[in-house]
C-alpha cells in the first residue's frame, strides 16, 4: 500500500463508508460508494487537492449512491457498476431511495463491469467481483498489490449483508462470499460499507454465518 492512501467518511442516516482511495504519488483518486452529503465530500477532496479519475460503486441502494450525480457533475467523471446492477440503480422500489422521509430517485452509472474483470484506474490495479445477494449485482473491488477489498455490504465484521430487500438472495450471498472472497489471503484488509473494517482471516475464523 506504499502509495495508495484511502480515507473513509461516514455520510447518511444509516452511516454509509465512503472512501477515498488516492495515489498519493499523482493525487489522483477513486471514490467507492459516495452515498450522501455531496457537499461535504467535494469540500474534502478540494481541500486534500485530489484529482477524483472515477467513482466507484459496490451497490445501487440508496445510502451508496446518493451523491452520485453532484460529485459526478463536479469533477465530470465517470461512474463504474456491476453490470447487473444497473436496474438496481435506476429502479426507486429495488434502490430503496424513499426511505428516511426521500424522495423516490433515479440514479445512474455509466460503466458496466464484468465479474473477475480487471481494470486500472488512478495507477492501481482493481480486480472486479461478482457477489450478488444484498442486491442482484453487486460486486466487491479487490485491489491486488494493495491487499484491500472494498466489500460494500456483501461481507462485514462478523456479520454479511441483509437478504430482507426485494431481489435480495441469502443463499446467493453466501454462495459468493465464500467462492470469490474466502479464496482471497487471510491478511487482505476488507473496508466494509458499514461500521468496522476487517480481514479475510478474521472472517474465516469467526463470522457465524460462513
Amino acid at each position: 500500500m506504499d502509495k495508495m492512501e484511502i480515507t473513509k467518511y461516514v455520510v447518511g442516516p444509516v452511516m454509509t463508508n465512503c472512501y477515498f482511495v488516492a495515489n498519493k504519488d499523482t493525487k489522483e483518486a477513486l471514490i467507492v460508494d459516495p452515498g450522501d452529503e455531496a457537499n461535504l465530500l467535494i469540500d474534502r477532496i478540494t481541500l486534500s487537492e485530489l484529482k477524483p479519475v472515477a467513482i466507484l460503486l459496490t451497490h445501487g441502494h440508496f445510502d451508496h449512491v446518493g451523491a452520485v450525480s453532484e460529485l459526478k457533475d463536479e469533477f465530470d467523471i465517470p461512474v463504474y457498476a456491476g453490470e447487473h446492477e444497473f436496474d438496481t440503480i435506476k429502479d426507486p422500489h429495488i434502490n430503496r431511495s424513499g426511505f428516511f422521509d426521500r424522495v423516490p430517485t433515479v440514479y445512474s452509472a455509466d460503466i458496466p463491469l464484468k465479474d473477475d474483470e480487471v481494470i486500472e484506474l488512478a495507477g492501481f490495479k482493481i480486480k472486479v467481483l461478482f457477489t450478488p445477494g444484498h442486491t442482484p449485482g453487486g460486486v466487491c473491488y479487490y485491489f491486488p498489490d494493495e491487499n484491500v477489498l472494498f466489500s460494500g455490504d456483501t461481507l462485514f465484521y462478523n456479520s454479511v449483508g441483509r437478504t430482507d430487500f426485494p431481489l435480495s438472495s441469502g443463499e446467493a450471498l453466501i454462495k459468493g462470499i465464500k467462492e470469490k472472497l474466502m479464496t482471497l489471503d487471510d491478511s487482505v484488509i476488507v473496508l466494509t460499507g458499514h461500521d468496522a473494517s476487517t480481514t479475510i482471516g478474521e472472517e474465516r475464523m469467526h463470522n457465524p454465518y460462513l
